[in-house]
């Protein structure tokens, strides 16, 4: 297992559609992808992920897809997927792309048949059901979009399901036709030459066949869960769809058969791996039950870091708990993506300190035990914007709105060059606006600056890919409080230990017994003095081995 490319790796997750527009309509695409493999391959990263760019009417983006078989040509073709693999590969890096298989989109060929009437090939390739007698829906399961789960379709006189928007139905998983056919499909991409992929939703794939009802949440499990910093499920707590226990509308016991018919199919082309999304109350647990074993996912990342404060001891615990968790299993972590308000805007309270705050959260991220995902942006310290209600564009947000303003803050355009039209985006106006902030964090800029965050973060990548005891060296923790963290990586071979200062103010920290060993890595004024303490500025850390 040691020696699978998977683990320890690194993962650079570009969203097409705010990459590089190659051909000046205002989108990213997939030739923008291919102009800039050399700058993904610079950052010192072992592998790519794109999310989707399937046939799609792009009512959520590429993640209602009607046809899994085509490129949307927004995006370009297959042809041109075809050279972005070969692009790729050529510059050592693997490709992994999404695989959006626990819900179709209404356009999609499969549902116009199912819901054309009740008799047909297709009528239970979805999850369709009766409404009650007096007309309501089957029973009491919510949308995470906002609103019941379920949207009625006059062509049959039934409920369809679905998790998020209502043009997202949700396939019938206990369909044997349906596993059948979502085989040929993953067939078809692996054949294409892709060496993994990223599972949306994984743990969504069933649903109760009995359709039950879920449980509420008793009114002191709501106010804890109110008040819990932590978001596992990765839902804002605005949002009614967190009142209730979801264990019927998702993470059923027949979740772990399918991955396991899955891993099964990936184990026949050599170093395939698949990546699984988990949201749920407790999804450490499943990121355990969904990996372990050998024999289902290779791993899986949560919305914990993506929704956890920058608190020492939280971030303890947590990270303790899931090693209690995993057994044999696998994590992968992220602090940012498509899904989420940036990590340097959640953290922030000093502007001028964003730069140092950007450095270390990607330090924490190298150190943790697993595997590792940068989002788009994130070598450069990028921010979230502030996007007006007139641009936005994510359908989950305008429900929700302002407490809530959806995903788009994360989603706008890279900024390529400062003194260029759209930041060196598009030469033609964006599909979301690029923030003005953006042009003095370019990648032109920063490849100038030597102390810049996506210097940085090149020589951290780099440290991490030749240090054993980072890439899959265990994990333990010596101290840690609301403000610092102080924790260990040893591989045996190997012994590094860090010193994270979690907060604006200044640390000193007494390193006793290894204070004589070698500083191998450590941010801007960081000082061992003669009385074993090491003093670090806002933000910073320093790296020992031992």
């Amino acid at each position: 297992m040691k020696n699978k490319w998977w683990k320890g790796c690194t993962i650079y997750q570009v969203y097409p559609r705010s990459f590089h527009d190659s051909n000046n309509d205002g989108i990213g695409d997939l030739r923008g992808i291919i102009n800039k493999i050399h700058y993904i391959q610079s950052l010192g990263v072992d592998a790519l992920w794109i999310s989707p760019f399937y046939e799609s009417p792009m009512d959520d983006y590429g993640y209602d897809v009607s046809n899994y078989y085509a490129v949307d040509p927004i995006f370009g073709t297959l042809e041109d997927f075809t050279e972005l693999v070969a692009t790729a590969h050529d510059a050592g890096l693997k490709i992994l792309v999404d695989l959006v298989i626990s819900h179709t989109s209404d356009k999609h060929a499969w549902f116009k048949e199912s819901s054309s009437n009740l008799d047909n090939e297709k009528s239970d390739w979805y999850c369709w059901a009766d409404p009650k007698e007096d007309g309501n829906p089957p029973n009491n399961w919510l949308s995470i979009f906002g609103g019941s789960a379920w949207t009625w379709c006059s062509n049959r006189g039934e409920y369809y399901y679905h998790n998020f928007i209502s043009s997202q139905p949700k396939l019938n998983f206990q369909n044997p036709k349906v596993l059948e056919e979502l085989d040929r499909i993953i067939t078809f991409w692996l054949e294409k030459g892709v060496d993994g992929f990223r599972l949306d939703t994984a743990n969504f794939l069933y649903f109760d066949s009995l359709l039950r009802n879920n449980p509420s949440k008793s009114k002191e499990e709501l106010i804890k869960y109110r008040l819990q910093e932590r978001a596992g499920d990765g839902v804002p707590r605005t949002n009614p769809y967190g009142y209730q226990k979801h264990v019927y509308d998702k993470t059923r016991p027949e979740n772990v058969d399918y991955l396991k018919r899955l891993r099964t199919l990936l184990n026949k082309y050599p170093d395939k791996l698949i990546l699984g999304e988990l949201s749920s109350d407790d999804s450490f647990a499943e990121v355990g039950r969904y990996t372990s074993g050998n024999d289902k996912l290779h791993m899986a990342y949560t919305f914990e870091l993506l929704c956890t404060p920058l608190d020492g001891d939280t971030l303890r615990s947590l990270f303790e708990y899931l090693e209690n968790q995993i057994e044999d299993g696998w994590s992968c972590w992220s602090f940012s993506n498509h899904d989420v308000v940036r990590a340097v805007t959640r953290y922030a309270t000093d502007d001028d300190l964003r730069d140092e705050l950007s450095k270390l959260i990607i330090t924490l991220l190298i150190l943790l035990r697993g595997s590792i995902i940068i989002y788009q942006g994130e070598e450069l310290g990028l921010m979230d914007a502030e996007v007006a209600y007139e641009d936005l564009q994510d359908p989950y947000g305008k429900p929700f709105w302002p407490d809530y303003k959806g995903r788009d803050g994360c989603r706008t355009p890279m900024p390529w060059q400062h003194d260029a039209l759209q930041a060196g985006f598009s030469c033609s106006q964006p599909w979301l606006p690029v923030p003005l902030e953006y042009y003095q964090l370019a990648v032109n800029l920063q490849e100038e600056n030597q102390d810049s965050c996506l210097n940085f973060t090149r020589n951290l990548l780099k440290f991490r890919s030749s240090c054993e005891a980072l890439r899959i060296g265990d994990i333990s923790f010596i101290e840690s409080s609301k403000n610092h963290l102080v924790l260990v990586r040893d591989s045996g071979n190997q012994k590094i230990i860090s010193v994270l200062n979690l907060s604006k103010n200044a640390l000193i920290y007494r390193t006793d017994s290894y204070v004589t060993s070698k500083i191998v890595l450590c941010s801007s004024n960081c000082e061992v003095s003669k009385d074993n303490s090491v003093f670090i500025n806002s933000y910073g850390f320093c790296l020992f081995e031992v």
